[in-house]
């Protein structure tokens, strides 16, 4: 089964590839408006003129890209509606983000040194084609063995980074007002930032799965399948030693398939640990270790980590954690790590039974995915991949789970045909679809172990409740 799925998850058509441009410069783009900035970066949507004609009409002087200007200030863009705000436009399929270089001096910025190193072992490109002057050819050589180690390989929920260059910092919408002080000397007098820095180019989509959940419920079924999707990426992630360590509904893009259904991306790999030596097992010997962002949703083991010679943090299940905790967001309730005053769970200190109880109409295997995946204890939690295969059996499996003498015959046959009935969908029905592409993760990833404890686990809830 893995011999056959495996290889269907390659890696998607380069959106860019049939223009005569290069896409690794910035010149080559057409920049919007705003869509988001975080603590380190801020996102443009952006496109690739149609023509060279129609990128000269629009680039403004000593700016760099073209920039497109007659769409508002940045402080008008601030006060539309979410879903207007990001809604993708036909004119602007792409999102460009500029990362701010506060630390990194502009000669020696591509050796990245260890702020950046980070990122570029993220990406699903070569080093070979990020974009380097003249005057940075002579790190490039040092580079490769670096770079090289550590691709992550394509993911349906996980972002692909199309292009990754670096380019003079130019002046941006809404710059001046909403990230002064990262501007370089060149822009602005009283700025901190460096003349160079580094653009991630990738597809820009409607919206996050924050803005989603805030306009739309959807039932259990899409619901489900949001939770799978996260698992599946999450399992991805750690399957290639991985750990992102910000999760959260910000950090998790949305579109829809040809059904309606969301497609979860989960982006913003920043604060992600991806170390080719250490993998997923962090050495936290000092208080000044990274351990990643986003507090609330830092996993139990992590935030209670105290440092010391030897110490070592595991982030193997660490992401899951955060899977059940944004679970309750899918799910149309409040994050129980985000509450305020003396409603607030802290993972530092709460107990399982603490958790706030799941609606009525959610499924037994649901609510118990979710309480094993906030277990307290990483022993006792469920990693990313059984809990994806107790959703993919719930899902798809029940005539195999009410087998009374459920043996491995039964399940080989099962696999066989949901294998041929994915193989057909993907050819004959739109490949767009999220229930095709998980069905393709799922058995791209067989394990027999993990998937018997799948088993043995939904056998086991559905025989306590009757």
């Amino acid at each position: 089964f893995q011999t056959v799925f495996v290889g269907k998850n390659k890696l998607q058509k380069d959106p860019l590839r049939s223009f005569r441009w290069q896409g690794f410069k910035l010149e080559e783009y057409l920049i919007g408006q705003p869509i988001g900035k975080g603590c380190s970066a801020a996102v443009y949507e952006a496109a690739i003129p149609f023509s060279q004609e129609r990128a000269e009409s629009g680039r403004l002087a000593g700016q760099g890209p073209a920039v497109q200007r007659d769409r508002g200030s940045a402080s008008q863009a601030a006060e539309e509606e979410p879903g207007e705000k990001h809604r993708p436009k036909e004119a602007f399929p792409l999102a460009i983000k500029m990362m701010w270089n506060i630390s990194v001096r502009s000669w020696f910025f591509i050796s990245l040194s260890v702020t950046w190193k980070v990122w570029l072992k993220c990406l699903t490109l070569n080093v070979e084609s990020t974009d380097y002057t003249a005057r940075d050819e002579r790190v490039k050589t040092k580079l490769k063995p670096v770079l090289g180690r550590k691709k992550l390989q394509p993911h349906p929920n996980i972002i692909q980074v199309i292009r990754a260059f670096t380019s003079s910092v130019p002046l941006l919408p809404g710059a001046f007002a909403d990230y002064p002080d990262v501007l370089p000397l060149s822009l602005n007098p009283r700025g901190i930032g460096h003349s160079r820095t580094l653009f991630l180019v990738m597809k820009n989509y409607p919206c996050t799965l924050r803005q989603y959940l805030r306009e739309s419920s959807p039932d259990i079924h899409l619901s489900t399948m949001m939770i799978l999707q996260l698992l599946e990426g999450v399992d991805h992630l750690v399957r290639h030693g991985i750990a992102h360590r910000d999760l959260k509904s910000d950090n998790i893009l949305v579109e829809f398939d040809s059904a309606g259904c969301p497609w979860l991306v989960i982006t913003d790999f920043g604060c992600c640990l991806a170390d080719e030596n250490i993998g997923l097992q962090l050495p936290f010997t000092s208080p000044y270790v990274d351990r990643g962002g986003n507090g609330c949703l830092m996993a139990p083991e992590v935030i209670t980590a105290s440092p010391g010679p030897g110490m070592v943090i595991n982030y193997s299940k660490a992401d899951a954690w955060a899977v059940g905790a944004i679970a309750y967001e899918i799910l149309g309730l409040p994050n129980p790590f985000y509450g305020h005053g003396g409603a607030a769970l802290e993972s530092r200190s709460y107990c399982e039974d603490q958790l706030p109880s799941l609606p009525h109409h959610v499924p037994l295997e649901v609510k118990q995915v979710i309480k094993m995946l906030l277990q307290r204890d990483p022993n006792k939690r469920l990693s990313a991949r059984v809990a994806a295969n107790v959703l993919h059996l719930s899902l798809w499996g029940e005539s195999v789970l009410t087998s009374k003498t459920l043996k491995p015959d039964q399940m080989i046959a099962w696999l066989l045909c949901q294998s041929a009935a994915a193989l057909l969908m993907d050819r004959l029905v739109d490949k767009s679809r999220v229930e095709t592409k998980m069905k393709m993760c799922f058995l791209a990833n067989l394990e027999y172990e993990d998937l018997w404890a799948a088993i043995f686990l939904l056998l086991a809830w559905r025989s306590r409740s009757g």
